[in-house]
């Protein structure tokens, strides 16, 4: 696995001119494992919803 020491001494060896790019790419890969963990959350929930959404887990969790 690299590591990111060595991702660091990468970077800085590029010439100015590819921050904006890395930049860029950094910011893709952020909002693509949000929106991977979004989608996750989303398919959890409609297969959860039948047990969610019931009469008996309203009453075990009432008194909380």
């Amino acid at each position: 696995m690299l590591s990111k020491e060595t991702l660091h001494k990468e970077i800085d060896a590029l010439p100015e001119e590819f921050a904006e790019e890395i930049y860029d790419f950094v910011n893709f890969l952020k909002s693509k494992r949000i929106k991977e963990s979004t989608e996750a959350t989303l398919l959890s929930e409609s297969s959860l919803r039948k047990d969610w959404l019931s009469a008996e887990e309203d009453e075990a969790w009432q008194d909380l």
